[in-house]
């Protein structure tokens, strides 16, 4: 009998390739050599004219059916390196690896501590410190969808590289070891428990130091990676920290809230961002004092830009006005989304979204 994973590849190759969305500009070099690659993936860069003295180094993972190319123009991320001089790395997908471009975050062998795609990401960091006199105190991860998985993978399983992360309509790490896990998981359906999730991130390294840093963003209307999820994240990282379940600063404004859990230090390390009536994508501010990125397929303009802010919380960008404390009332806001319609929509985006499907 022929495997489900087999049976969705071929689907998926009568279908023919989509064509990811390149912005239009590709802004990003190629680094090559860069150490041993088990995992197979490319590593693009982006190094502005003018770079501070000892950088910080921002690691960008797109999402399913997205280019490294294509995830820069959307969310603006080298933009944002020519304000302020940091350096970027982008790890690229192939489609040897996947037909769908994802990270492969289900993979058990693409996951683990110095294995296949996460391991070829940890060398790629390594080589960029060295190339450009990175500071190591100041490297930071973060990716959408299938990349925001694989955030969750490298922040869990090489935690002392990194001192900060953002998931963006992500999964949290070690939940799902296979196709048929990883379609349950992002439907929000049998997310181990809240002493299993920290269990899960802990055991993936011998770490027993500081954790890093993290930004949660999640659209409240995420039809393809529910917002359960979101809600996972925040269970396993706030074992990780040993903070309280209750946040110690909840804000709202407009389509906007925010949650933020403090260290003993009063330091926020946990913070959380829902996006009201926003589907599963990355928020972006097309126009306005925060503009950044250029809004095209899961890059959403919902007038704030999560690129400025997750750069702002882990300190190498100006700071952004918060939502305002104790405002209550939400605004459901207009985006772009891909929501599915029907039963056979549902799974069909399922699988999109996890790589399976184009």
């Amino acid at each position: 009998m022929r495997r489900l994973s087999d049976t969705i590849s071929r689907l998926a190759a009568a279908q023919g390739q989509q064509q990811p969305w390149t912005g239009g500009s590709d802004r990003l070099g190629q680094l090559s050599g860069f150490g041993r690659n088990p995992g197979n993936l490319l590593a693009r860069t982006y190094v502005p004219d003018s770079v501070t003295a000892k950088p910080a180094l921002v690691v960008v993972l797109h999402g399913c059916t997205q280019t490294a190319e294509g995830y820069d123009a959307g969310a603006g991320w080298s933009r944002l390196a020519d304000e302020h001089g940091f350096v970027l790395l982008f790890p690229e997908q192939q489609r040897a690896n996947n037909p769908n471009l994802c990270l492969n975050w289900f993979a058990p062998e693409d996951v683990s501590h110095d294995h296949g795609e996460a391991f070829s990401i940890r060398e790629m960091i390594a080589a960029m410190i060295d190339a450009h006199d990175v500071d190591p105190a100041r490297v930071f991860v973060n990716g959408l969808s299938a990349g925001g998985a694989m955030t969750a993978v490298m922040l869990a399983t090489y935690p002392e590289v990194f001192a900060g992360g953002a998931i963006l309509g992500g999964l949290p790490y070690g939940t799902a070891s296979g196709v048929i896990q990883a379609l349950d998981r992002m439907r929000g359906h049998n997310m181990p428990d809240a002493a299993a999730l920290g269990t899960l991130a802990r055991d993936a390294s011998a770490h027993r130091g500081v954790w890093p840093t993290l930004s949660i963003w999640h659209g409240d209307a995420d039809a393809t990676v529910d917002q359960t999820n979101a809600e996972a994240l925040l269970t396993q990282w706030r074992a990780l920290h040993q903070v309280a379940a209750r946040p110690d600063v909840e804000a709202a404004q407009g389509n906007h809230a925010y949650r933020g859990w403090q260290d003993a230090a009063g330091r926020v390390v946990i913070e959380d961002h829902r996006i009201h009536g926003m589907g599963h994508g990355t928020p972006i501010a097309a126009h306005g004092p925060e503009a950044c990125g250029t809004p095209g397929p899961f890059m959403l303009d919902v007038g704030l830009s999560s690129t400025r802010r997750i750069a702002a919380f882990w300190g190498i960008a100006p700071a952004l006005a918060a939502p305002s404390r104790g405002t209550a009332r939400l605004t459901r806001v207009a985006t772009p989304t891909r929501e599915p319609t029907g039963v056979a929509g549902v799974i069909n985006d399922a699988l999109r979204a996890a790589g399976l499907l184009r």
